[in-house]
């Protein structure tokens, strides 16, 4: 029996079919306009920019363009890339246009996509954000589309980590700039931290495309983006703490690997106070007391370090450091580190050199940082099963665009092993099956130490003939999974690397000529070669067709659906035949941590044997189930974050747009007299009560507290004497000696020097004081939760013990000024700019401790030295030298290819 809802969709189509059949008679119109753009000579073409900003200027809005925009694009993507967008290209691009979501299948190009999006609202000269994964594809994809962007007279740019706020401000400053959401993030907590306005590097937040949106916006959106600075070195503290961890037993702690937490048991807790009273680190009779709240934190992060973090899989070490492994890729990041200490405890255990921790300077979610963009648009392979946040959190509708050709990849039912290493023995006889039938293979593992030991593995069985692909050489990943398509090819990934770099069957036929061709002079011989690379393309393309395409086996289930349909998603690219298979163990993790016992038990009753396999849809169903348990949990964190975060935002406003508009104002005196004026009142109502007699004043006491805080000697005593005097000539005597004080400190330092000083004084002390703000509210939000069991709202609590504290940071921000500026003197000397601080970023996962930047973002950036002042025999004294500039040695090579050359692990 039909579903009334199953007829209407019948009938009318499901809601998003119909969303994009609204959008063909553009198509049409688009389509109708093609033959007529050909016609056009390049310069009429890409004069094209100007006739459209003329137009804008005169009034027209940019959607009353986009038929007209759209058909430009196209026809010059056709000339300068030599890629003419499909019509369901154009759809995605109209879906990105519409403040929404386009989900694209992989291999329907998407970055092409992006690009018609981009060129309609980079015509209003505000600025377009096109935001990537990772540095590596911001800078691939801003060369590639900048062909097409500079024909039609536009400018890109490209932020990376590690290059000057000048070269960042002139990337900002251009019609389209490609970025990470962390540099992003970063370089807006970073200006908001300058002290000058011509030293801010973004120039606002008008519209952002977001690649890989799921990833950007749902996985790395569980934890706040924070920059901190190093507090002092307690390296001794760590390593004599982590000797404790060895010492315990497991009846000392409990382990909870799906919350990842660990706690001490009483026992532990006893033994401990013992350990610690014995190295004089116990303040107190109780490890719980006040004073040992840092302790305990030290404690309880050498614990998770020993229980919680697996080195190889969690982290590496290289060259004396713990270097992070992303959850998700797999990926090495060198420089990030985990926050709050957790990484100075992994450094103990592993017996490496200790680096300073750090304190939160500024932070923001990127929930929150996103919703700043006027407009904001997104798109992935896979959204559907989060369209629900994307809806409630940032506004943005999930819209699945159809693929291009029909998709003939065979997705099948999971195989359920008892045991890991039957999984892995069935995996490898697999392999060895395809690889026989010259089936390319692509083998999606959870971390380096699977990938390893399934390269181990497949050694030991005599099959060597495959590339592992992790965060131990990434450098080549991209390269390594562009001829993953080739025809017996089995590449072994960690999840998703090398995610945004198309698997083409028979191999990537642009970066095989880019690496084969290097170096090579452009003539006949050259063309010669392209065309036999090419034509070689192409045969191994049908031969990998005949094998029934690309073939990805996978070792285990993440624990989101997401990430297992992305690994899937790279087989069946347009319309390509492929395959798909999921092996799992009752020893894999999600099965572990879900309950797999209960199964094993079943199974070994129903007499599975060794190596036999259960096969079957509800296992499927089973698995999904666990899945969306563990994704609705991460919506939760997600939330709640949220909801906290809100509360700082709106403050993080607040004080953002004041250190704005005291940067941009001529003149802040007036701004700081005002601040002095209440100082003074709120003394003098503090030392007078209202209607008071004389006898009751606090004479004392105000004449002192003038002294500190108005630097000044006045005769308190004398002036309450006086017969009538009222509370009300007390402020405004003291208020005229204040004034006449700061008057004559205006005259000596000249109104250029003063004013200078006043802004400097006011940012720094706004600074200051919202640091502390922060820690504050991370101390606060820590034990707020604790409120619940006295059945009060913690997060109402939150809000109103927040909103106190910025009373607080403002009132002392008003004493704070107006001390500072009644007793700074002037040294005959250059004033310098206030420097920002030292700092590093922080992204850390929420349920894996993992720090996702923490890269030294102040650290000096190598300079740039002129070829003439090179010494070829000694690299120190090359300075910063592009990746595709000849090397300074001399060899003939670009640098990337010799001195600049990755040094792999």
């Amino acid at each position: 029996m039909v579903s009334l809802g199953g007829l209407a969709r019948k009938l009318f189509g499901s809601a998003n079919e119909r969303r994009v059949r609204s959008y063909q008679p553009k198509v049409a119109a688009i389509n109708a306009l093609e033959e007529s753009m050909k016609a056009l000579s390049d310069e009429a073409l890409a004069g094209k920019t100007q006739e459209f900003r003329k137009q804008l200027a005169e009034g027209k809005k940019l959607d009353d363009l986009l038929v007209p925009a759209f058909a430009v694009a196209r026809e010059a993507a056709r000339r300068a890339l030599g890629m003419r967008p499909f019509d369901v290209q154009l759809v995605g691009a109209m879906i990105l246009n519409d403040n929404a979501i386009a989900e694209m299948k992989t291999g329907e190009g998407k970055t092409l996509v992006a690009t018609l999006a981009v060129y309609l609202n980079a015509l209003a000269g505000k600025g377009v954000h096109v935001v990537t994964v990772n540095d590596y594809l911001a800078k691939r994809d801003s060369m590639t589309m900048d062909k097409l962007y500079s024909f039609l007279g536009l400018t890109t740019g490209v932020i990376v980590h590690g290059i000057t706020d000048e070269e960042r401000r002139a990337a900002y400053a251009c019609d389209i700039t490609y970025a990470t959401n962390n540099e992003l993030g970063f370089d807006y907590l970073r200006d908001n931290m300058k002290y000058e306005r011509g030293q801010m590097v973004q120039r606002g937040h008008n519209y952002a495309i977001v690649d890989e949106v799921d990833s950007i916006l749902i996985d790395e959106a569980r934890t706040p983006l924070i920059i901190s600075g190093p507090l002092d070195d307690r390296s001794d503290l760590y390593t004599t703490i982590d000797a404790f961890i060895p010492l315990l037993s497991e009846e000392d702690y409990e382990i909870d690997e799906k919350q990842r937490s660990a706690n001490f048991s009483e026992v532990g807790t006893e033994k401990l106070e013992n350990l610690l009273r014995d190295a004089n680190l116990l303040k107190g009779a109780s490890l719980y007391d006040v004073e040992n709240v840092a302790i305990v934190h030290h404690i309880n992060n050498a614990l998770k370090a020993h229980k919680l973090f697996s080195r190889d899989k969690d982290y590496i070490v290289r060259n004396d450091e713990i270097v992070i492994i992303d959850e998700f890729t797999g990926r090495m990041m060198p420089g990030r580190r985990y926050s709050e200490g957790q990484h100075q405890a992994l450094e103990a255990k592993e017996k490496v050199q200790i680096q300073p921790e750090n304190q939160t300077l500024a932070s923001i979610t990127f929930q929150n940082y996103f919703r700043m963009y006027g407009k904001l648009a997104g798109m992935t392979g896979t959204a559907s099963t989060e369209a629900e946040e994307f809806s409630n959190i940032y506004g943005l509708e999930v819209i699945e665009v159809p693929t291009n050709l029909p998709i003939k990849r065979i997705d099948e039912d999971d195989e359920v092993y008892r045991t890991t290493e039957e999984k892995f023995k069935a995996i490898i006889e697999e392999i060895k099956d395809a690889h026989s039938r010259s089936q390319p293979v692509l083998v999606g593992t959870t971390s380096i130490e699977k990938s390893e030991l399934l390269a181990a593995m497949l050694k030991q069985s005599g099959f060597d003939n495959f590339a592992v692909l992790n965060a131990r050489y990434h450098e080549q990943e991209a390269y390594i999974v562009s001829q993953a398509g080739v025809p017996g090819a089995v590449t072994i990934a960690t999840n998703m690397a090398g995610r945004g770099t198309d698997i083409q069957l028979g191999g990537n036929i642009d970066m095989r000529l880019e690496r084969e061709l290097e170096g090579m002079e452009p003539g006949a011989e050259r063309d010669a070669k392209a065309a036999a690379i090419k034509a070689e393309v192409q045969e191994l393309k049908a031969k990998a067709l005949a094998a029934g395409g690309l073939y990805v086996i996978a070792t285990e289930r993440h624990e989101s659906r997401r990430i297992d349909n992305q690994l899937r998603g790279r087989s069946g690219r347009q319309g390509d035949p492929g395959r798909s298979k999921f092996y799992l163990s009752l020893q894999d993790d999600l099965m572990r941590i879900f309950g797999s016992d209960r199964m094993d038990s079943m199974l070994q009753k129903l007499g599975l044997k060794e190596g036999e396999a259960i096969v079957h849809p509800w296992i499927n169903k089973a698995l999904e189930r666990a899945q969306k348990k563990v994704e609705a949990r991460n919506f939760d964190i997600r939330k709640n974050l949220l909801k906290y975060d809100d509360v700082l935002n709106d403050q993080r406003k607040v004080i953002f747009e004041q250190r704005i508009e005291l940067m941009d104002a001529i003149d802040v005196s007036a701004t700081i007299e005002d601040m002095r004026h209440e100082v003074i009142e709120t003394m003098v109502r503090t030392h007078i009560p209202e209607r008071a007699y004389v006898e009751q004043w606090d004479v004392a006491g105000l004449k002192q507290q003038v002294a500190i805080s108005l630097n000044l000697d006045l005769p308190i005593e004398a002036w309450a004497a006086e017969e009538g005097i009222a509370e009300d000539d007390m402020v405004d005597r003291i208020t005229e000696a204040a004034d006449k004080a700061i008057a004559e400190k205006a005259e000596r330092f000249g109104p250029e020097v003063m004013s200078y000083v006043e802004r400097s004084i006011v940012l720094q002390t706004i600074d200051n004081l919202w640091r502390e703000h922060i820690v504050n509210l991370d101390h606060l939000r820590s034990v707020v939760g604790f409120r619940g069991y006295a059945q009060r709202d913690p997060l109402q609590e939150y809000k109103a013990e927040a909103f106190e504290l910025f009373q607080a940071l403002l009132a002392n921000l008003r004493d704070a000024v107006t001390t500072q500026m009644m007793r700074v003197e002037l040294v005959r000397e250059a004033q310098p700019v206030p420097a920002v601080p030292e700092m590093q970023g922080h992204h850390v996962d929420a349920t894996t401790g993992e720090d996702d930047f923490g890269e030294e973002s102040n650290a000096a950036v190598t300079p740039f030295v002129a070829p003439e002042n090179r010494d070829p025999n000694d690299p120190s004294t090359w300075g910063r030298v592009g990746r595709n500039d000849a090397c300074p040695c001399g060899s003939g090579k670009k640098y990337k290819h010799c001195h600049g050359a990755y040094e792999t692990a």
